[in-house]
């Protein structure tokens, strides 16, 4: 009969907040928003670059780079000789050009300025430096050392080094490996569990405070334990969280795939135009089977692991801090006296969020050793280690650690929230509470 209680007790939790419409909104467009975030400023600025189209009248007083720089769609080029300062005023007036490249007869360098009145391109500057180094450089190669340009492109191809970065595991099997890819991955996964844990462990502390204040508390106690409560509370918000972090997984799985085809349809759309019903099935699942092989490739886990550890993570993280939370919740009338008992548990989480970029260098040094052992800090930590490889033992460690912290959690605050869910008006000190775990 109690654990029919316990389970209406979920139900209610888990329907209630999945009804709500900012739980449907959050979770459809959280997806899409962090892609549009990602992708949008970089598309509107080679948009905009793209379809702007700038004119530039060379001045070039050394001669070295008449007709030498690169006409594009975008960009044109135009040379004549004379006063600077006359040809710009015409340029200008006659709103023939858009910018004026002057280069300077200068023997202590090479030297140019670019006049300009309206907006131009913010690649326009770095293309012509890169062009004109380009130029200069090809012309000292022939008048001092006698080489031309294509010879001493081939020697430099011929001298080219490489270094492949290969990580062997405790087993002996060797994979290619990205270590860059690897760090941001990882504060990726740490940032992205941190908020997640954080979100859902601060609408328990709201849901206790919320029945509290309300006095609806004192009726739910009067037909199911208060222990009963708690459990529902926690598991019932927390399988909401897997329920928005599913279809997260989905929705990204789904939006990657359809990158993936408009990126090729786009590159290939000769190829895709002749495809059958047939072929085109298969293309989309070579696209997709192509884009989740490419993640895996830069993992040193692969990427079904990295979503296992992260949902474990998740879930563990979140109850450690939902019951501490929940605690919390219970023993004060308010949310602004609540920062007086959750800032002692979540400074370590602050901490391991400053230390994210630390231990993403790192991965395998002692301070992140050690902080991906601490139960109240391990599901940021470890996150951030695993895409560079942990040793098995380790991540079996820190996760039996993890269980054995969130047994000791729900004991302890079991104790507190007894107690002080029937409290009102006034607020406990340390000392008091102590004395709830001693009595209880």
């Amino acid at each position: 009969m109690s654990n029919n209680k316990t389970l209406l007790i979920i139900a209610r939790e888990y329907i209630t907040r999945v009804r709500k419409k900012s739980f449907i909104i959050i979770t459809i467009l959280m997806p899409i928003l962090i892609a549009a975030l990602i992708a949008l400023p970089t598309l509107l600025v080679l948009h905009s670059e793209q379809s702007q189209h700038t004119s530039v009248l060379v001045v070039d007083d050394t001669e070295i780079f008449i007709n030498g720089f690169e006409n594009t769609d975008n960009v044109n080029f135009s040379y004549i000789s004379g006063n600077v300062d006359q040809l710009k005023k015409e340029a200008f007036e006659d709103e023939k050009y858009d910018c004026v490249l002057h280069i300077l007869d200068n023997s202590a360098g090479l030297r140019s300025n670019l006049y300009y009145r309206e907006h131009i391109p913010t690649t326009l500057q770095s293309s012509l430096e890169g062009q004109m180094d380009e130029i200069f450089f090809n012309k000292m190669l022939q008048d001092s050392l006698h080489i031309t340009p294509d010879r001493f492109a081939k020697l430099q191809e011929l001298t080219k080094s490489s270094v492949t970065t290969i990580q062997v595991d405790d087993e002996g099997v060797e994979r290619e490996n990205i270590a860059e890819m690897n760090e941001i991955v990882g504060m990726m996964c740490g940032f992205f569990i941190y908020f997640v844990i954080i979100i859902f462990a601060s609408q328990v502390l709201r849901g206790v405070l919320e029945e509290k204040t309300n006095r609806i508390v004192e009726v739910l106690v009067s037909s199911v334990k208060p222990m009963q409560l708690l459990v529902g509370k926690i598991v019932g918000i927390a399988l909401v969280g897997i329920t928005q972090f599913l279809i997260w997984i989905v929705l990204t799985f789904g939006l990657v795939s359809v990158a993936g085809l408009f990126v090729k349809g786009n590159i290939v759309p000769e190829e895709m135009a002749e495809m059958t019903d047939g072929g085109s099935m298969g293309a989309i699942n070579n696209a997709d089977f192509s884009v989740f092989q490419k993640i895996n490739e830069y993992f040193s886990f692969s990427f079904s692991e990295i979503i296992l550890c992260f949902f474990f993570f998740f879930v563990v993280g979140y109850l450690i801090y939902a019951t501490l939370y929940a605690a919390t919740g219970s023993v004060v009338d308010n949310e602004s006296d609540s920062q007086q008992y959750t800032m002692p548990v979540t400074i370590p989480l602050i901490l391991a969020i400053i230390l994210i970029p630390t231990i993403a260098t790192n991965p395998s040094g002692q301070l992140a050793f050690w902080f991906s052992m601490i139960p109240l800090t391990s599901p940021i930590t470890m996150m951030v280690r695993l895409p560079a490889g942990v040793p098995f033992w380790q991540l079996l460690t820190s996760m039996g650690v993890a269980l054995l912290f969130l047994l000791f959690c729900i004991w302890f605050v079991a104790k507190i929230y007894r107690v002080g869910i029937l409290m009102y008006g006034k607020k406990p000190s340390w000392r008091e509470i102590f004395k709830w775990l001693r009595k209880a």
